[in-house]
C-alpha cells in the first residue's frame, strides 16, 4: 500500500518516510517514531542503492551508444564521460525526482552509427530524437520495451528493414516520426495498438503494398503523412469515419489508385489534403464541400474528370491553396472561384477546362500565382486586372485572344508573365518595364505587333531594360516587324535567355548586344537582319548556343567568335556569308554541331562535324 502511494504520486520512497517521520516527531508518537526510524534507515540505504543502480545502468545504455556512434566533432566522445554525472550530458535529460533519464535528444548532430539494442533498457524514457543524423541499419527490438515511450523522432536519417510490428507495443506514442529514410516493405497492421497517436509520418521510404486500413481507426490522430513511397490499392471507403481530429493527410507521390472516398467530408478539421501524383479516378467528390476548415487541396497529376464543384469556394472559405493540375477535368471554371478571398495558389493547369476565365480571379487581392495553361480556355482578358500580389501569370495554350491590357501592368509584383501559344493580337503594351520584378517574360506565337517605335526600333523592349531581374525574354513567332534597339545591352545582367524567332527582324544586330555577358542562349534566326556579325558577340563567353541561321547577314566569319570557349550549338545557315572558317574554331572543343548550310565557305578540313 504505501509504495502504490509513493508511486502514484511520483514521490521516492525515502521521501515518502521522511515525511512519514516529520508528522509522528510534531504530534510527539515517541514510540511509533522510533519504530519507523529503525526501519527508514535500512530502506533508505537500500532505495538510494536502487536509485544509483537504476542510474547506473542509464549510464551503461548510453555509453554503449556512444561506443557505436561517431561524429565529426566528437561531441559525445568528449562530453559523456564517466566523471560527470549522465543528467549532465549533452542531450540527456532527466526526471527531477527520480533522476532517470526521461529524453534523448540528439538531433542534427551529424552522427553516425547503429542504433544499439541498450537503448531499450533506458526504462523511464519518454522521448528519444535521433533525427537529421547518418544513422543507418536496423532498428533493434529492444526499443519496443519503452512502454513509457511519447515521441519517437527517427526521421533524416538512414535507416533500412521494415518498419517493425512491434511499434505496436509502445502504447503511449503520440508522435512517431520515421520519414526521410529508407525502410521498405508493409506497414505493420499493428499500429492500430497505438492508440494515442497523434502524428504519424512515414514519408520518404521506400514502403509499398496498401495502406493498412488499420491507421485510419486511430482516432486521436491529426497528422498522417505517407508521401513518396509505392503504397498501391484503393483507401478504404469508411476513411474518415474514424478520424475526427484529423488536419494533415498528405499520401502524394505513390500508386494509390481508385476513387476518393466520399466519406472524406467527415474529416471535418482537414486543413491539408494531397493525393498528388497517384493514379486516383472518378471524380471530385461533392462531401469535400464538408472541410468547412481546408487550406490547402492538392489533387493534382491524377486521372480524375467531371467538373469542379461550383459552390466549392463557398463551402471553403479558408481556401489558401488549390491544385488540381493535370487531370481530365472540364467545363467551366465556376465564377465563384472569386469567393475564395483567402486563395493565395491556383493550379488547374493540363486539364480540358473551356470557357471563360472568370475576372473575379485578377481581381483577387490575395492571389500570388495563376497557372491555368494547357487548356481550352477562350475569350479575352478582363480589361481591369487588380491583383497586388499576383507573382506568377501562366496562360500559354490556350485559345485566349484579344489585346493584352494595359491594366496588366497593376499586378506590379508579377516575376513570370507567360502569355504564348494563344490569339492575341494588337500592340504590345509598351510600359512592360513598370513590371521591375519580372524574371520570366513569354508572349511568344501570338499576333501580337511591336506598337509605336522610335526609329523603328521596339520601345517595349527598351522598356524591359528596367526589369534588372529578367532571365528569360522569348518574343518569337509574331508580325512584330522592327529592329532590335540599341540599348538592348542594357537588358538585365542576369539575362541568360532571349528568343527572337520568325517575328520578322530587320536591320543590323547592335553592337551593344555584347554587353549581355551571361546570356547563355541567343536565337535569332529566321528573321530578316542584314549587315555583318557584330565582333562584339565574341566577348560573350558565357555563351553555349548561337543561331542566326535564315537571315541576310553577310561579310566574313569573324575569329572573335572563337573566343566563345563553351559554345556547344551555332548555326550561321541560310545567310550571305563568305570565306573561309577561322582554324581557330577547332580550339573551340565544346562544339558539336555547327551549321553553315548552303553558303559560298571553305571549310577546313579538321572540322569534321560541320554540316554543309
Amino acid at each position: 500500500m504505501l509504495s502504490g502511494l509513493f508511486y502514484q504520486f511520483n514521490f521516492p520512497f525515502p521521501t515518502f518516510f521522511f515525511l512519514a517521520l516529520f508528522r509522528l516527531a510534531i504530534m510527539n508518537y515517541n514510540t511509533c517514531f522510533h519504530l519507523l526510524l529503525a526501519f527508514f534507515i535500512p530502506c533508505s540505504v537500500l532505495c538510494l542503492a536502487m536509485t544509483a543502480r537504476n542510474l547506473n545502468s542509464d549510464q551503461f545504455a548510453l555509453l554503449e551508444f556512444k561506443d557505436r556512434i561517431a561524429g565529426p566533432q566528437n561531441v559525445l566522445a568528449n562530453n559523456w564521460t564517466a566523471s560527470t554525472s549522465v543528467c549532465n550530458w549533452i542531450g540527456v535529460s532527466c526526471g527531477i525526482l527520480h533522476k532517470r533519464v526521461i529524453a534523448l535528444n540528439l538531433t542534427s548532430m551529424n552522427l553516425r552509427g547503429t542504433i544499439p539494442p541498450h537503448l531499450g533498457n533506458l526504462s523511464f524514457l519518454l522521448s528519444l530524437d535521433l533525427s537529421s543524423n547518418n544513422l543507418y541499419g536496423l532498428l533493434p527490438k529492444e526499443l519496443g520495451q519503452l512502454h513509457r515511450l511519447k515521441i519517437l523522432r527517427l526521421s533524416l536519417n538512414s535507416l533500412n528493414g521494415e518498419i517493425p510490428s512491434w511499434l505496436g507495443n509502445l502504447h503511449r506514442v503520440r508522435r512517431l516520426q520515421m520519414e526521410n529514410n529508407n525502410f521498405t516493405g508493409t506497414i505493420p497492421q499493428t499500429l492500430v495498438n497505438i492508440s494515442n497517436l497523434e502524428i504519424l509520418n512515414m514519408g520518404f521510404n521506400q514502403l509499398f503494398g496498401q495502406a493498412p486500413s488499420s491507421i485510419f481507426k486511430i482516432s486521436s490522430l491529426k497528422f498522417i503523412s505517407l508521401f513518396r513511397n509505392s503504397l498501391s490499392g484503393d483507401l478504404p471507403n469508411d476513411m474518415c469515419q474514424h478520424l475526427p481530429k484529423l488536419e494533415v493527410l498528405h499520401l502524394s507521390l505513390n500508386e494509390l489508385s481508385g476513387s476518393i472516398p466520399s466519406s472524406l467530408g467527415k474529416c471535418s478539421n482537414l486543413k491539408y489534403f494531397s493525393l498528388y501524383f497517384n493514379q486516383f479516378t472518378g471524380i471530385i467528390p461533392r462531401s469535400i464541400g464538408n472541410l468547412t476548415r481546408l487550406e490547402e487541396l492538392d489533387l493534382g497529376l491524377n486521372n480524375l474528370e467531371g467538373s469542379l464543384p461550383n459552390d466549392l469556394c463557398h463551402l471553403c472559405p479558408k481556401l489558401e491553396g488549390l491544385y488540381l493540375d493535370a487531370n481530365e477535368l472540364s467545363g467551366n471554371i465556376p465564377s465563384s472561384i472569386g469567393e475564395c478571398y483567402k486563395l493565395q495558389m491556383l493550379s488547374l493547369l493540363e486539364n480540358k477546362f473551356s470557357g471563360l476565365i472568370p475576372k473575379s480571379i485578377f481581381n483577387s487581392t490575395m492571389l500570388e500565382g495563376i497557372y491555368l495553361y494547357d487548356n481550352n480556355l477562350e475569350g479575352t482578358l478582363p480589361p481591369m486586372i487588380e491583383a497586388p500580389k499576383l507573382n506568377v501569370l501562366s496562360l500559354h495554350r490556350n485559345k485566349l485572344r484579344g489585346n493584352i491590357p494595359n491594366s496588366i501592368l497593376n499586378a506590379s509584383m508579377l516575376k513570370l508573365l507567360d502569355l504564348g501559344d494563344n490569339f492575341f493580337s494588337g500592340p504590345i503594351p509598351e510600359t512592360f518595364g513598370n513590371l521591375r520584378h519580372l524574371e520570366w517574360f513569354r508572349i511568344a506565337n501570338n499576333y501580337l505587333t511591336m506598337g509605336s517605335t522610335i526609329n523603328h526600333e521596339w520601345t517595349f523592349l527598351s522598356s524591359l531594360t528596367n526589369c534588372k531581374n529578367l532571365t528569360r525574354v522569348d518574343i518569337s513567332e509574331n508580325p512584330l516587324n522592327g529592329t532590335l534597339p540599341t540599348n538592348i545591352g542594357n537588358l538585365s545582367a542576369s539575362l541568360i535567355y532571349f528568343y527572337a524567332i520568325n517575328c520578322e527582324l530587320k536591320g543590323n544586330i547592335p553592337m551593344e548586344i555584347g554587353n549581355l555577358s551571361n546570356l547563355l542562349l541567343l536565337q535569332l534566326d529566321h528573321n530578316k537582319l542584314s549587315g555583318f556579325i557584330p565582333t562584339s558577340i565574341g566577348g560573350m563567353r558565357n555563351l553555349q548556343g548561337l543561331d542566326l541561321s535564315f537571315n541576310k547577314l553577310g561579310g566574313p566569319i569573324l575569329e572573335s567568335l572563337c573566343g566563345l570557349e563553351r559554345l556547344y550549338d551555332m548555326s550561321l545557315g541560310l545567310n550571305k556569308l563568305h570565306g573561309s572558317i577561322p582554324s581557330c574554331f577547332g580550339n573551340i572543343t565544346s562544339l558539336r554541331y555547327l551549321l553553315f548550310k548552303f553558303q559560298q565557305i571553305e571549310f577546313c578540313n579538321t572540322l569534321n562535324f560541320v554540316e554543309t
